[in-house]
């Protein structure tokens, strides 16, 4: 199967290094915006501008030269979480971390609580009052608000991170309210967020154990003595690895929805362009992040009216059927493959302002989400427990005559 996308897909992002039409406002989609900008060349960087204070300005998701799948990829899975994540493969320096850290920009809202502890309303509908902490308590009384509307955050899980920043401990401020309370984690952190995790394959044993509890669930339970909470988790996992310095479990690997390989430029000129962006931003990243200011809020705005218009998406009974039959011909076991596979033709369907994914969806998306699915030592495990099941069946039945 082939990753090319439709060259008429809105997000059929990346393009080549000819002149592209300048940015207007006639633009009608996520292709024509990413295209428009793919391509072009960055202005001279002049003289050196002294920032004065250090401060966090990500690489625009934009200036990104080609790896047009990888940034379809992660489109896609911003625009509906349900898909189960990214996992980018590749050797080093292809630009998968550089990737996902300028999704910043690209975020869409969502509402945040105002709260330390992170106390939402639903927990009220859920749990009662007592659900939440005694300052959100009495908000709550007055009729004050408990959350606002915020972006989707970027949450990294460094590979140094103790289990305990993870899944969180004792927090020292609780005496502040007069009870015990445990603090939150980086899980229940990334809550609604993306958690990235760069090297995932070289994550720690007992941290990817909790990751994957947190993941199965959507929430996870901390205990430490007699003290007690569970916190939700329910994150888009990015992972990045080079698959040279290790191999990724099994079990956390098939929680990634979409699988990308990420390669290297091969072309000189689109090396060369690279090379000049990446020479601006180091020299005057304010004057790279201007340029493509204008198509990243535009983009931004595509992709928000996108995921609001997710829940109507429905998935044609064609689609469904060959989605189905696809899986069945790669002998794929994990049922996650059909999540994966429709959820990413419901988010196409939805970034193309439509309200039904077809069977041509379903093929543009079909190389990332069934890709490393299958294992071969199971296939080679189930065979040889159907050769001595049969010879089993053949003993009892010689046996009983």
């Amino acid at each position: 199967m082939s990753e090319q996308l439709p060259i008429n897909h809105p997000i059929a992002v990346g393009g080549d290094n000819s002149n592209p039409p300048p940015i207007s406002g006639s633009v009608r989609s996520l292709k024509e915006l990413i295209e428009s900008v793919s391509g072009r060349g960055v202005s001279s960087p002049g003289d050196r501008e002294d920032a004065g204070i250090a401060e966090a300005l990500p690489f625009p998701f934009l200036a990104i030269v080609c790896q047009k799948v990888l940034k379809f990829a992660l489109i896609i899975a911003l625009i509906n979480p349900a898909l189960g994540g990214v996992l980018l493969l590749g050797p080093r320096g292809t630009g998968k971390t550089t990737a996902v850290r300028s999704l910043v920009d690209l975020l869409p809202k969502i509402p945040r609580s105002l709260c330390f502890y992170g106390c939402l309303p639903e927990d009220i509908e859920t749990g009662g009052i007592d659900a939440v902490c005694p300052d959100c308590a009495k908000k709550f009384a007055e009729g004050q608000p408990l959350s606002k509307m915020d972006r989707v955050r970027l949450v990294e899980l460094p590979l140094n991170a103790r289990l305990e920043d993870v899944v969180g401990g004792i927090d020292e401020r609780v005496a502040l309210h007069d009870r015990l309370r445990l603090k939150r984690g980086l899980l229940a952190q990334a809550d609604k967020n993306i958690l990235y995790v760069d090297e995932v394959n070289l994550l720690a044993d007992e941290v990817v154990d909790a990751l994957l509890d947190a993941a199965a669930q959507g929430s996870y339970t901390v205990r430490r003595g007699a003290v007690s909470a569970v916190f939700r988790s329910r994150f888009v996992l990015i992972g990045s690895m080079n698959p040279e310095e290790g191999k990724l479990r099994p079990q956390i690997q098939d929680r990634f929805g979409l699988r990308v390989i990420v390669s290297g430029l091969s072309d000189p000129q689109e090396r060369l362009e690279a090379y000049e962006r990446v020479q601006l931003y180091l020299s005057k990243p304010r004057q790279l992040i201007n340029q493509y200011a204008e198509t990243t809020a535009m983009v931004q705005e595509e992709i928000q009216q996108a995921r609001d218009a997710l829940p109507e998406v429905t998935l044609s009974p064609e689609a469904m059927q060959f989605g189905l039959k696809l899986i069945s011909q790669l002998k794929i076991d994990s049922l996650r493959a059909e999540i994966t596979l429709f959820e990413s033709g419901r988010a196409y369907a939805a970034a193309d302002h439509r309200s039904e994914a077809s069977i041509d969806d379903l093929k543009a998306i079909a190389p990332m989400a069934l890709r490393l699915r299958r294992s071969r030592f199971i296939e080679e495990y189930l065979q040889n427990q159907h050769a001595e099941e049969a010879e089993l069946i053949d003993i009892i039945a010689q046996s009983s005559k």
